[in-house]
């Protein structure tokens, strides 16, 4: 048997992180067993869905690298197929047209509430001639006994009676086929073996496993993933934060940190924390997913992602980072090689977004100190090392302003003043960055380069003169 898996998202909204992780198992599954992955696009909903959603799915499994062997295939574009399916159930009498008005169905619905009974149709329409030109839905005529069990591959046996279930609508009255009627033909029409999806379709299931059964149709193996919550133990929702894949490459994530993280929620292999998508493969296991619920934890996220930051190629994250500096008004080509920046950057920033705010000085001119680095390094006592530094880079050729020499020109100054390297490196790193944080002085000077250092420099010795001057 041919593995293939499928990830079936409807387009109502952006590419939510718990479908992502959704997708993901199903990707790692069907390439874990030498299979297929599909994708489908259930747009049935024609009032909610919509051209921006389907794009943004398709944007946000690029993003991530999730490719998909087949698809994207849209349920819209399968209506006559539904319909076939449809009028097969009717002519085998496994289906049939309902005329109960909605208000009917309400009150039903009310009164079994009432009696604390659960809502089900009452099959009021299931023995009689209901007129095909009479406004009417179709349903499905769910066995009456029995149980359905499913056998999950994450929640393991789950049993339903069959008097629980009642006869669901297939066809709304509008004609457009239902979820459940149309998931059941995409999937036994595309070869479905393995269906991983959220536990919020458990419910689902036995519906669909018996319109599978009175189709004649092989029912593949479930596996129902636990939703992921947020923080204080309620779904994560958009009040939680960034939710969607989009926002967090746009937050400055990289797709192989989300990605980890996606994947290390709710499964796990010994204490190994970071998984290459090769390793991923190969260790996924599907029924080692936690059945109890998981919640996303923005902190891990972030570690993980100055991980990948710091070990990445600083060329690719690079080409990432650059997008970030424009949004900044910083044209990259206009300074420094960003590749060297992220080099020495890397280590101190959690996202893209981050290493570009920290990294602008490199680019531009920044507007103000930090009041208490300036506060505590550019006092009057720091001029005369900033002087003899000026003077000292003054006299340098472009050719020799390498960190190597940069660092023995710092070191020779403290060395004639007679102080350590710290009195004269941190009043110049506030000089030049504005704060008292940067990579090594003689490579934040390489890359700042000549003109900027002398100029940030004088613009430091104006600042300690009127200092000097207010006091």
């Amino acid at each position: 048997m041919t593995v293939r898996t499928r990830f079936a998202p409807s387009p109502t909204g952006y590419l939510h992180v718990g479908g992502a992780r959704t997708a993901l198992f199903s990707y790692l599954f069907a390439r874990k067993h030498g299979g297929q992955f599909v994708l489908r696009i259930e747009d049935t909903d024609l009032e909610r869905s919509t051209t921006e959603s389907v794009n943004a799915i398709l944007e946000g499994m690029t993003w991530l690298g999730l490719e998909y062997d087949e698809g994207p295939f849209y349920q819209t574009q399968r209506f006559e197929r539904y319909d076939q399916i449809i009028d097969e159930l009717l002519e085998r009498g496994l289906a049939y047209r309902c005329a109960c008005p909605k208000e009917r169905i309400e009150q039903l619905r009310e009164k079994q509430m009432a009696e604390r009974l659960k809502p089900r149709y009452d099959g009021h329409c299931r023995g009689k001639e209901v007129s095909a030109d009479e406004p009417h839905v179709i349903r499905f005529k769910n066995p009456d006994t029995g149980v359905v069990v499913v056998d999950d591959m994450i929640r393991g046996r789950v049993v339903f009676s069959n008097e629980e279930l009642d006869d669901l609508v297939i066809r709304r009255s509008d004609g457009a086929p239902t979820y459940n009627l149309s998931v059941v033909v995409d999937d036994a029409d595309m070869g479905i073996t393995h269906v991983i999806r959220g536990d919020d379709h458990l419910n689902n299931t036995p519906r669909q496993i018996n319109i599978l059964r009175a189709l004649g149709r092989e029912v593949p193996r479930y596996a129902h993933v636990p939703m992921i919550l947020g923080d204080d133990g309620a779904r994560l929702s958009k009040r939680h934060g960034a939710v969607s894949v989009i926002a967090y490459r746009d937050q400055g994530y990289l797709p192989e940190a989300l990605l980890n993280y996606l994947v290390r929620l709710g499964w796990s292999h010994g204490d190994q924390e970071i998984f290459s998508l090769d390793e991923m493969i190969e260790l996924f296991s599907i029924g080692d997913v936690n059945r109890a619920a998981s919640a996303f934890n923005t902190d891990k996220l972030d570690w993980l992602n100055q991980q990948y930051l710091q070990h990445a190629d600083p060329a690719r994250i690079a080409r990432l980072l650059s997008p970030h500096m424009g949004r900044l008004g910083i044209d990259p080509a206009t300074g420094p090689d960003l590749a060297e920046v992220v080099r020495v950057q890397a280590a101190r920033a959690k996202t893209l977004v981050e290493l570009a705010e920290i990294s602008a000085f490199f680019y531009r001119d920044f507007e103000g100190y930090d009041e208490g680095a300036a506060k505590k390094h550019l006092r009057p006592v720091a001029r005369e090392s900033l002087e003899q530094l000026a003077a000292a880079f003054e006299l340098m050729s472009f050719e020799d302003w390498t960190p190597a020499e940069l660092k023995h020109v710092v070191e020779r100054v403290a060395e004639e003043l007679g102080v350590n390297m710290g009195k004269v490196a941190q009043p110049l790193r506030v000089a030049i960055v504005g704060r008292a944080a940067s990579p090594g002085i003689d490579e934040t000077l390489w890359l700042v380069g000549k003109d900027a250092t002398l100029r940030r420099i004088a613009q430091a010795l104006r600042y300690i003169g009127a200092r000097a001057a207010a006091d």
